[in-house]
Order: structure tokens, then sequence, then C-alpha cells
């Protein structure tokens, strides 16, 4: 059986709020957010707790939430496992995969080294 452990938190912002998030987030964990110009709409502050990062992502979406991103080794065993436990897929990109709880709360699969 694989582990998954916790990567990072995402906070989904709409597009509209996302700049002041971006500062907001930077302000409360003193550091700057690395933003990469190919995809703007991610901004990440880096390992804020050991090996853990925070990632403020800009959405279509009117409301603001988080989310948790979690590392796996074994992402479609990990899908197929957590679908049996009660989760629903909702989507893939690239190598990572969304997925709500059973109360429909959203979570990402990321291999383990990122979500690239």
């Amino acid at each position: 059986m694989t582990e998954l452990s916790l990567h990072g938190i995402s906070i989904d912002v709409p597009r509209a709020d996302h700049e002041r998030a971006v500062e907001f987030w930077s302000a409360a964990f003193g550091r700057e957010a690395e933003v990469s110009p190919s995809y703007p709409e991610f901004a990440q502050l880096a390992d804020v707790t050991q090996g853990c990062y925070v990632l403020i992502q800009a959405t279509g979406d009117s409301k603001a939430r988080m989310h948790l991103d979690f590392a796996t080794t074994e992402r479609d065993t990990d899908l197929d496992r957590l679908a049996d436990a009660g989760a629903h897929e909702v989507s893939r990109h690239a190598k990572w995969a969304v997925m709500t709880d059973p109360s429909g709360q959203p979570f990402c699969l990321c291999p383990v080294g990122g979500c690239t």
C-alpha cells in the first residue's frame, strides 16, 4: 500500500483577488512568493513548514477556499485506493489529479517532487 504525505496547501482565490492574496500571505509568512512568468496564476511560498509549500492560485471560481496537496509515488494506485474509500476523481492535469473527499472537499495528488 502506498502512503500519502502532505505536500502543500493551496489557497484558491478569484482572479480579481489574487494579487492582494499573494501580498497578504507573503506578509503572513514573511517571505516573497515565487511566480513563474509562464504561469502567473500560481504564486508559491516554498518550504513554509519543512517540506510543505503554500500555493496561492487564481481560479475562475467566485469564492475562495483552501485545499490540500498530497505527494504520492504511485498516483494511479492512490487514485484507485482513494476512490474505493469514497473519493471522486474530478480531473487530471499533467502529472497531478484533482479529487474530492466524500463531503465534496477538493484535494490534489501530486508526484513526489512537485506537481509540474
